[in-house]
């Protein structure tokens, strides 16, 4: 569904607007009938397992660089 606020309007109220938003909403704001901005909620897929294997490498033997961490760890 597509709302169309006047700018002054959004600027007043744009938290709201924003907690509004649904996954097929959309806010146009308009000043002097002419499109300045769109609010539209962002496209967020369900995470799909394993899609990030072979991106990290873990050494296990890696401890000389913790040694540069060593203040900011307990």
């Amino acid at each position: 569904m597509t709302k169309t606020v006047e700018l002054d309007v959004a600027q007043a109220t744009l938290s709201e607007l924003i907690a509004g938003l649904k996954p097929d909403d959309e806010v146009v704001i308009v000043q002097n009938q002419k499109t300045v901005a769109r609010i539209v909620p962002p496209k967020r897929g369900a995470p799909k397992f394993g899609s990030c294997k072979g991106m990290l490498m873990i050494i296990s033997d890696d401890d000389e660089h913790l040694k540069d961490f060593a203040e900011y760890m307990y």
